[in-house]
């Protein structure tokens, strides 16, 4: 899952150089960096594979395409709000009821054997995706929660 590993790399690089420039390790900065990268990343898919994303709307929802372009546009709005230190909260807190408001997407897409990201193995799937999102919405609630480490 590639949110997953850019989350993972982007937080050990950039740990690893706040430590290496400032002198002491800067988690929560760190944290909600690679957050911001990664939903910025996962954003900007909802506009590269827009098909495969619209797949995982359910039917109950009209216009799916319009539904990714707009989480796509909430992901990437949520994910730069993240890195700015007056708009940090509020972005957490919407990224938060964001990552609860999508998961019965993840959840049909798994059912239906939707063809992007792991759905294709079906319901199989949600035993990884279901742990993954639940630390999403945890970093998400800690690193974006809490104020950047001070001296």
């Amino acid at each position: 899952m590639a949110p997953l590993i850019i989350l993972l790399v982007v937080f050990g690089c950039v740990l690893l150089l706040l430590r290496w420039s400032r002198g002491r390790w800067l988690v929560t900065l760190s944290g909600r960096i690679a957050l911001g990268v990664m939903f910025v990343f996962t954003g900007a898919s909802h506009f590269i594979v827009p098909g495969p994303m619209a797949e995982m709307v359910p039917p109950l929802f009209p216009r799916p395409d319009r539904w990714v372009a707009a989480t796509g546009i909430l992901e990437i709005l949520g994910g730069i709000a993240l890195l700015i230190p007056r708009t940090q909260r509020m972005a957490a807190w919407c990224l938060a009821a964001f990552l609860v408001a999508v998961f019965p997407a993840n959840v049909y897409a798994a059912q239906n054997q939707v063809g992007v990201g792991g759905h294709l193995q079906g319901v199989v799937y949600l035993w990884f995706r279901a742990p993954v999102q639940l630390l999403l919405l945890i970093c998400v609630l800690v690193w974006g929660l809490r104020r950047a480490e001070r001296r």
